[in-house]
């Protein structure tokens, strides 16, 4: 297919995907999609900009647009084994340029990968390794630090995050709680005297689209403990824990979050980050958009590709590909979505502000087959889709092209 150099020329496309997990960062989906545009158009402008919604590729995408640092700590896992956890410093592109700035996935040092399935209990899992990449973050002298949560193998309210950074969660015989949720049930008091003190001038942000409440039918144990390996019965043991815990919390350090939004978030670790962090939540994906100055580096593009694992009907709430099709929206871009299934009618589809969605599979594959393929997929379903747009042109405007 030939394109005239007068059509290549009008071609300015933005690459926003999610990562694909399990087998691609948000940037290497990116740089996928680009190579697929230029096998068809190779005169098109493509810029990268990946994008995540506050889980899983927040990290790698907010290191990657403001040209910043990966480094790793070996920390605490959910079952007490040492991990190797992947943090970032952000770079000079970042906007708040006030000071060092660490970006944290609580599931790098605290997520359910980590657990195997036969090993998933959440009544034992802690977020210890989560509150030393914290305290990792305060050593290096960072004024500023995003935590992304999503993904977690926890259900402790955020106790061993604090148990890290020095709190001490005491039984009625003053002796320090076992790690995981369960030993909740046996909090006496709350003695920050050993709290790290930069928590006190340091900023902590708190990127989640959940809103969940710490305790209840819609808190942390009930929505997200069976997916940790809750029965019916750990999941009112657990729930009981954290009431008690909230309760403990609001004597002991003035803090009533049992019932903020988010506070259920990771299994309750948002509420430890408010009451022993203060930290401020804020919403995952538009605070990751918002970071990267998304909206105004996308005025003037045509076509923003974006790409995700599923498009569903619950797409537009707190993910990052519907995110990016509203700041698409605002300013005048059509949006295309790349997606390993696509689940969603043509009218959620348009509600989101997507015009058309690609399945990534081009033939009968498994999953594993699937994701080992990823980025061939994703080369290919870029390089269809622009083939299709040049074919609907062709046939408006035949003097444009020769097929």
């Amino acid at each position: 297919m030939l394109i005239s150099s007068q059509v290549a020329a009008r071609w300015n496309i933005v690459a926003a995907p999610q990562a694909l997990k399990g087998s691609l960062d948000a940037d290497a989906v990116g740089k996928a999609i680009a190579v697929g545009v230029y096998r068809v158009v190779p005169g098109a402008e493509v810029l990268v900009i990946p994008v995540a919604d506050g889980g899983e590729g927040t990290v790698r995408a907010l290191v990657s647009a403001t040209d910043g640092e990966l480094r790793y700590a070996t920390v605490t896992g959910p079952l007490g084994e040492q991990v190797r956890a992947e943090y970032g410093i952000l770079g000079t592109n970042w906007l708040e340029v006030t000071g060092k700035t660490a970006v944290i996935e609580m599931a790098a040092a605290s997520g359910l990968p980590l657990v195997p399935p036969h090993l998933r209990d959440p009544r034992r899992t802690t977020t210890f390794g989560t509150g030393e990449l914290i305290r990792t973050a305060l050593d290096i002298g960072c004024e500023h630090i995003l935590i992304g949560l999503g993904g977690s193998a926890t259900n402790d309210g955020g106790a061993g995050m604090a148990q890290a950074l020095g709190a001490h969660l005491l039984d009625g015989n003053g002796h320090e709680l076992s790690r995981g949720g369960a030993d909740l049930l046996r909090l006496d008091r709350i003695d920050t005297r050993d709290l790290d003190p930069r928590l006190d001038t340091v900023r902590i942000s708190v990127a989640s689209d959940v809103t969940n409440p710490l305790c209840g039918p819609s808190g942390a144990s009930a929505i997200y403990g069976p997916q940790k390996g809750a029965t019916p019965d750990i999941v009112d043991e657990l729930d009981a824990a954290l009431a008690h815990y909230a309760e403990v919390l609001r004597r002991y350090l003035n803090a009533d979050v049992a019932n903020i939004p988010g506070a259920g978030a990771a299994g309750g670790l948002g509420a430890g980050l408010l009451a022993f962090t203060h930290a401020r939540m804020v919403p995952g994906a538009q605070f990751v958009l918002d970071s990267l100055n998304f909206t105004e580096r996308i005025r003037g593009t045509s076509l923003v590709i974006t790409a995700e694992g599923r498009l569903d009907a619950q797409t537009g709430y707190g993910k990052a590909v519907g995110a990016v099709a509203a700041a698409a929206h605002k300013v005048g871009a059509r949006v295309i979505a790349l997606a390993g299934s696509v689940a969603a009618s043509d009218d959620d589809l348009l509600a989101l502000g997507i015009d058309v969605a690609v399945p990534l599979v081009d033939g009968p594959l498994s999953l594993d087959e699937s994701m080992a393929r990823a980025a061939d997929l994703v080369q290919s379903a870029a390089a269809r889709t622009m083939r299709l747009i040049l074919l609907g042109d062709a046939l408006r405007l035949p003097e444009a092209h020769t097929l």
